[in-house]
């Protein structure tokens, strides 16, 4: 069991507390709605139950065994702990993050799945999937959810809200921001009209290419620095010190408002 505990760190604990208490302001979860979860070797740390955020410290995260569900330590875990467990038998996560985030609950009550608007679906596996509604901390909702997930980074709940997985914490985070911000693209789009939607292949497309340029990723050493020991040539002065051009911001309207609201009164219209 010790060995256990050790393989949750406190950057780990710390780590959840940080993200937990980011999602009232990133609008993906209101009051003590949503939970977080690690996998470590066997275990799971997960956020407890109806503890408000900001109250939240790295000894409340609960540890709780990956092969029976049995609390090691820590209060009470979530409610969604059968899900969360069902989605890491289901897949290689090592993260997850549920979320209350209201764009993405809008449109589960009229989707049975998210199109792709725009090509960072790429990054969640494809359009996400809706799965079929069940109450809140139940194994049916868990069985649905594992499902839906197949072969994808994240998925819908019916009347309810959204889980996305991720290598880490940071990316499951950013993948649940990324869902949200889809789903607002989206709903503006059926405001406008009949949005046009990226095909798989176009998805799969955008992700070899993702993987051929190492987008994301920090360029080695060595294509960053000279090779040590070379001089400059006899005689040249070395350049003068100048400064990086300023990043250019994007320009006006490139991308949805933050947090924005729709139109009023505005509804999204019926499936066809």
């Amino acid at each position: 069991m010790g060995a256990d505990h050790d393989d949750v760190s406190l950057a780990d604990r710390e780590d959840l507390v940080g993200y937990a208490c980011r999602m009232a302001a990133d609008d993906l979860a209101p009051g003590t709605s949503g939970n977080l979860s690690v996998r470590r070797g066997g275990l799971m740390a997960i956020t407890p139950s109806g503890m408000p955020y900001e109250r939240m410290r790295p000894a409340d995260i609960c540890l709780v065994r990956t092969s029976d569900a049995a609390l090691i330590s820590g209060p009470r875990p979530s409610t969604e702990t059968p899900m969360h467990l069902a989605l890491y038998q289901a897949s290689h996560a090592g993260a997850i993050v549920h979320t209350h985030s209201p764009f993405v609950i809008a449109l589960s009550t009229v989707l049975d799945e998210l199109p792709a608007v725009h090509y960072a679906m790429a990054d969640l596996g494809g359009p996400v999937r809706v799965a079929p509604y069940a109450r809140f901390g139940t194994t049916r909702l868990a069985a649905s959810a594992a499902a839906k997930l197949a072969g994808r980074n994240a998925v819908i709940l019916r009347n309810h809200g959204a889980l996305a997985c991720g290598p880490t914490l940071e990316r499951a985070y950013e993948r649940a921001c990324t869902l949200e911000w889809l789903a607002r693209v989206y709903w503006y789009a059926r405001l406008a009209g009949a949005p046009q939607t990226l095909s798989e292949s176009a998805l799969a497309e955008v992700s070899d290419a993702v993987r051929a340029l190492r987008y994301g990723e920090a360029a080695p050493l060595s294509e960053t620095a000279p090779p040590t020991g070379t001089a400059p040539p006899s005689g040249a002065a070395p350049p003068s010190e100048t400064a990086p051009p300023a990043r250019a911001a994007p320009p006006a309207g490139a991308a949805p408002p933050s947090g924005a609201a729709p139109p009023s009164g505005a509804a999204p219209p019926p499936e066809s």
